[in-house]
């Protein structure tokens, strides 16, 4: 997800320290949301084994799906940058989620 290991001496407020038989041994940064989203596709695209602009229409309604269980719409600018790596528009992406909130009888 593209967290950073640090000393513990380099841990800032907002980085998670692990200690090991009460001794400070790592730091964890974990990456801003938004970062995290670019590594949720990029493993995606490796999954798929091609781009995601270049998946069907039904395998790009499965990766929306995918990326809204892991959150990825809540994250700023989410749904710009999902419909970018898909080749679609915006108004495609939330065409997905409104289809997939529909057949939940949501």
């Amino acid at each position: 997800m593209g967290a950073e290991l640090l000393g513990p001496d380099q841990a800032q407020q907002d980085d998670v320290v692990l200690a090991w038989e009460g001794q400070d041994v790592i730091a964890v940064r974990l990456p801003q949301l938004s970062d995290s989203l670019d590594h949720i596709l990029a493993a995606m695209e490796r999954r798929h084994g091609m781009p995601l602009a270049d998946l069907d229409r039904k395998a790009k309604q499965s990766v929306v799906r995918t990326l809204e269980a892991r959150g990825a719409f809540s994250v700023r600018h989410g749904v710009e940058t999902v419909a970018g790596a898909l080749g679609v528009s915006r108004f495609t992406v939330y065409n997905y989620l409104n289809r997939e909130h529909a057949a939940k009888g949501e």
